[in-house]
């Protein structure tokens, strides 16, 4: 029998990641659509998702989650996140524009 082929996740699905911060390995659960975001944010700035991660956990002051999820915002609304790709991550931004 052919292996299944893996279902697209639903939005807002929370998916869970082994990140290395300083040469530790954490999980970390995030909403695809803010791990999408992230690989983008990192992808334009030149860095690892790992070297993101280590630089948003260096300034934050609770929860790395939602420390991240709050980096996302700040980069949309900075206008870093522009939809250039047409990628998943950006039809939450394209639709919320679209229904103003």
């Amino acid at each position: 029998m052919p292996p299944r082929a893996e279902a697209a996740p639903r939005a807002g699905s929370i998916k869970k990641r082994s990140v290395l911060i300083a040469g530790h390995s954490t999980s970390l659960s995030l909403e695809v659509e803010f791990w999408s975001a992230l690989q983008e944010i990192a992808r334009r700035r030149g860095l690892s998702l790992n070297r993101l991660v280590a630089v948003v956990d260096a300034g934050r002051r609770g929860n790395l989650s939602s420390a991240l999820r709050v980096f996302v915002l700040d980069c949309c609304r900075k206008g870093e996140l522009a939809a250039e790709t047409g990628s998943p991550a950006d039809q939450p931004l394209k639709n919320a524009r679209s229904s103003r």
